[in-house]
């Protein structure tokens, strides 16, 4: 039995779905559930020639052994929800707790014509922060409301739970970074809600004792979309000369981009209680690292970024990305 949280350590976009969509190819969990926000997230997955941009369907969905499921913290928009579970074929193993909130279309009025949220904030407009706001005032309908959803809903915790009562492996993945943590990010220039392991693990009803590893993700160049501070950002011209370009998968603006942050990986991996590093983009820092799948292989440039990362984040880097495909990744977890 295990159960293992993935988190984002910078400012969300770093690859959390590529590392999700591994992981559950190698760990073969038998539940796959999602905590979060809500559809103000995006997630891509590339494999082979396809590639997957999800907003409320987890990630991990390419793993088709694993029942899928939205855990209770969740904010669910039943027509993103109902488009995915078409695109993506998931409809008879896709579950939503029945206490998820709701997101209508007055929220999404609400958030676009918010000047606050839409202009100062630089809100993605999908009405998570005023469906939010609206589940703190007890006013928010919930996902047993829904006669739409009535198929998929279920008690996501108890499923959880009693699965890990039987031995079995479970995923809980996480959304946003970090940074933009209602709590820990760079207030007011956050998101509704924390985004820590903590929260995962509480959107899914599983207690802290019972959760084994987080693995927190990080970019080697952090990236940012919407405004809010951003320490170790770039030019423009500098990122573009690199040949850093990267767009949101919500939003679709272009992300701004960042030198590493030693400081604030460290930070962040204490605060969720990082048991093992990811770090996705070392193609980057050495365009001769891409599509490697053996460590001997990295270069002498990687493997000093590699170790002055890990002395940063203070716990082991055992999953390191060389490329968008899920197929792309060096998996040292066995050897530390």
């Amino acid at each position: 039995m295990s159960c293992t949280i993935v988190v984002g350590g910078f400012f969300g976009d770093e690859g959390k779905g590529k590392i999700v969509a591994h992981l559950a190819y190698q760990d073969h969990p038998s539940i796959i559930s999602r905590g979060g926000v809500g559809p103000n997230a995006g997630h891509t997955v590339k494999m082979g020639e396809k590639e997957y941009g999800v907003r409320m369907v987890p990630s991990g969905f390419v793993y088709p052994h694993a029942r899928l499921m939205i855990g209770t913290g969740v904010l669910v928009d039943p027509r993103v929800f109902g488009r995915e579970v078409e695109m993506l074929g998931v409809g008879g193993r896709i579950f939503v707790d029945y206490r998820c909130a709701i997101i209508d279309e007055g929220h999404i009025e609400r958030d676009k014509s918010s000047s606050h949220l839409a202009k100062t904030i630089g809100s993605t407009g999908s009405g998570c922060g005023p469906a939010n706001a609206d589940r703190v005032l007890r006013v928010a309908r919930l996902a047993r409301d829904i006669p739409e959803l009535g198929p998929y809903v279920a008690d996501v915790p108890l499923e959880i739970n009693s699965a890990l009562d039987r031995g079995e492996n479970i995923l809980l993945e996480g959304t946003q970074g970090f940074g933009i943590s209602l709590y820990y990010g760079t207030y007011p220039y956050v998101t509704s809600k924390d985004t820590s392991a903590s929260q995962i693990a509480a959107d899914n009803g599983v207690g802290p004792t019972r959760i084994d590893d987080v693995v927190v993700v990080f970019k080697a160049y952090p990236t940012r979309v919407g405004e809010g501070p951003f320490s170790t950002e770039m030019e423009r011209e500098v990122s573009d000369r690199m040949g850093i370009q990267e767009f949101g998968t919500v939003t679709h603006r272009q992300r701004r981009i960042g030198q590493w942050d030693g400081k604030m990986a460290r930070y962040s991996a204490m605060v969720n209680g990082c048991t093992q590093a990811a770090i996705t983009g070392i193609d980057r820092v050495d365009r001769d690292c891409f599509g490697i799948t053996e460590y001997d292989r990295l270069t002498k440039k990687a493997r000093d970024f590699l170790e002055q990362a890990e002395e940063d984040i203070g716990c082991p880097i055992t999953l390191i990305s060389t490329g968008p495909d899920v197929s792309q990744i060096i998996d040292i977890r066995g050897e530390i």
